[in-house]
């Protein structure tokens, strides 16, 4: 017997079972993915079972659910006799029990999977609907009662996973109002669990007054971290964004203690850009300053080349967008520091939400062309006007060199954030 204290929020969740769906949404820090850990080594433990825990992407799941799963293990004293395998990612445990983990990245390995009566959908709101539809027919075991857990941050209302288990406009499920105000709520044969920091009795309260103060920059993404609440997006992508003169800019940025220089470059010839970008980062106040750009399209990579002579010559780091190899490879050649940036499934939008992390954007005066993409910049729409999350109404070729600017270069996430400080130790030891 190993005593623990749970966050009260979450006791009735842990131990129940009579229900097919769990849709656990909430706000940064409530401590909801550990408590969806818990309950899943609890079970597995209890019953011989094969769990199958799922990401959008395979190569996240490592140092999240993984992880995860690895310090409760640690916690509860049981790490000696749970067997952890790294490759391929697996836990077993003493009863015969196991917990598989994939990607639906890779869905072509779902199909080898078999027996599986409880799926743990983690970020399920980055899963498409067609993957969640898939990972339903893979739910199935001829005697034990089947079960799916869903946890997610909330989005638009216009993702599937708020359409299929609160309402589109021919059905409603449940009103989300309901569920905020109610915090937890059954409907038919699905458990509802609204969750937001002030659940989580183990965050220090620094964390969540870092939350509140995204009231003032950035509304949404306080609807979203702080109120755990679904809602129509803001069209705006970068509503911190502002335009200062340049000199303002460049005094700003001396008084950095420790600035994060970087420069990125998105290619581009007969409609789209060369953009080129100078940004300079305060890590500790979380701003972004842009305050160098080049644009320019309809050039030769040879005439680009000789405008940007000063980075050869200054042995400049550019990071570039690493779907033109062969652009890189000339560059190398005539002697630039170029290196390709990352890029993988879902990167557009994963870019996307760590530039949006930033307090305030600002940008010279003397960057006319990012100026006039970013500072009114809309997200796409689709036909029934809602949000695409990972679509613009433009190509912004600045924002793309943003992105490879940054992309070794982590803002401070207060999601993850709360992973260490909050999650830690979600049940304490006694």
């Amino acid at each position: 017997m190993i005593e623990k204290e749970v966050n009260p929020h979450f006791e009735d969740f842990l131990f129940d079972w009579r229900h097919k769906f769990y849709f656990l949404v909430g706000g940064y820090g409530s401590s909801k993915s550990y408590h969806v850990a818990l309950k899943l080594v609890l079970k597995l433990l209890e019953e011989k079972r094969t769990a199958l825990v799922i990401r959008e992407v395979y190569d996240t799941i490592r140092d999240s659910c993984f992880a995860l799963f690895e310090e409760i293990c640690v916690e509860m004293e049981l790490d000696e006799k749970i067997k952890f395998v790294s490759s391929p990612m697996q836990i077993r445990f003493p009863n015969g029990s196991k917990i598989i983990f994939k990607g639906m990245d890779k869905p072509a390995k779902l199909k080898s999977i078999h027996n599986v009566s409880i799926i743990w959908i983690e970020e399920c709101s980055e899963v498409k609907y067609a993957g969640f539809k898939e990972l339903i027919g893979r739910l199935r075991h001829p005697t034990l009662p089947l079960h799916m857990i869903l946890s997610t941050n909330p989005v638009s209302t216009a993702n599937w996973c708020y359409k299929y288990f609160f309402k589109d406009k021919a059905n409603v499920v449940l009103d989300d109002e309901e569920l905020y105000r109610d915090r937890v709520v059954i409907v038919k044969n699905t458990y509802y669990h609204h969750s937001v920091a002030d659940d989580n009795l183990f965050l220090p309260l620094s964390y969540i007054e870092q939350l509140d103060e995204l009231k003032v920059h950035d509304p949404d993404l306080h609807r979203v971290a702080r109120q755990g609440r679904f809602g129509v997006n803001g069209r705006l992508v970068l509503p911190q964004f502002e335009e200062w003169p340049h000199d303002k800019v460049m005094e700003a940025i001396r008084g950095i203690k420790s600035p994060v220089r970087r420069s990125g470059m998105d290619f581009g010839f007969e409609d789209s850009y060369n953009a080129l970008l100078r940004v300079t980062v305060d890590h500790k106040e979380k701003i972004l300053y842009i305050h160098w750009e080049y644009y320019k399209n309809k050039m030769t990579d040879d005439r680009t080349a000789a405008e940007i002579i000063e980075f050869k010559k200054s042995r400049e780091l550019i990071r570039a967008d690493s779907a033109e190899p062969k652009t890189i490879a000339f560059y190398r050649q005539m002697g630039f520091n170029m290196q390709p940036a990352k890029k993988f499934q879902g990167s557009r939008a994963q870019y996307t939400k760590k530039i949006k992390r930033f307090k305030k954007i600002i940008c010279s005066s003397n960057c006319p062309n990012t100026i006039a993409e970013l500072k009114e910049l809309t997200y796409a729409v689709d036909k029934q006007g809602d949000i695409i999350e990972d679509e613009f109404s433009i190509d912004p070729h600045t924002f793309s060199a943003i992105w490879y600017a940054l992309d070794d270069y982590e803002v401070a996430d207060l999601k993850g954030y709360a992973a260490t400080v909050g999650n830690k130790s979600a049940l304490g030891v006694r």
